[in-house]
This record gives C-alpha cells, structure tokens and sequence, in this order.
C-alpha cells in the first residue's frame, strides 16, 4: 500500500508568483479570447509573435508567457477586488489627511 500524496505546504499555495499548469487559459481560442478581453493591442502582439515563432520551443514559449500573462493579470484583478469588498465588510471610511493642517500658509504677509 502506498502513502497518500503530502499535503501542499502553505508556502507553496502563498506564492503570488506560482503557476500551476491548470492556470489561465488552456486552448488557443480561450487565451485569444482573454488576451482581447484584457487588451486588442496584446492579442495583436500575441498573434505576431506567435505566426513568428518556429514550431518546437519558440511556439511554446510564446504561448507559456500569454498563459501566465492572462492568469497574473487575473489574480491581481481578483485580489484588488477581494481587497475592496474587505474594505467594504469592514465599514472603512476615507480618512483625512492628518498632514493638512501644517500646509496652512499664513496669507497676511
């Protein structure tokens, strides 16, 4: 009987620059589809780079950096919005600049 894969380690799963294979898009169409959905230009960048690509390494490589692309740019949307639905739940106001008041400048002179 064999032992039960181990667990994955909190360090490994708090890694913002981890990427796993499953991430991002995972045929041709859905990465077009997400490159446009972020930016026309990087579709068009993507589809240049990728008709100049040799078959093999290069053709690979082109698509890993628009996958990881795709995927980095979805997680920071996520975080940004998981952060201002925290801000939001905790009821958090726009503070004031505590620095204002020394800006005064006296305009009697």
């Amino acid at each position: 009987m064999s032992a039960p894969p181990p667990e994955p380690s909190s360090e490994t799963l708090s890694d913002p620059y981890a990427f796993e294979f499953a991430d991002g898009p995972q045929t041709l169409a859905e990465l077009r589809t997400a490159l446009a959905v972020i930016s026309p230009e990087m579709l068009t960048a993507f589809d240049a780079r990728l008709d100049a690509a040799t078959f093999g390494w290069d053709h690979d490589e082109v698509i890993a950096k628009a996958r990881r692309a795709v995927a980095f740019k979805k997680r920071a949307a996520e975080a940004a919005a998981e952060a201002a639905a925290q801000e939001e739940a905790a009821g958090a106001q726009q503070v004031d600049d505590p620095w204002a008041h020394l800006d005064v400048r006296d305009s009697t002179q």
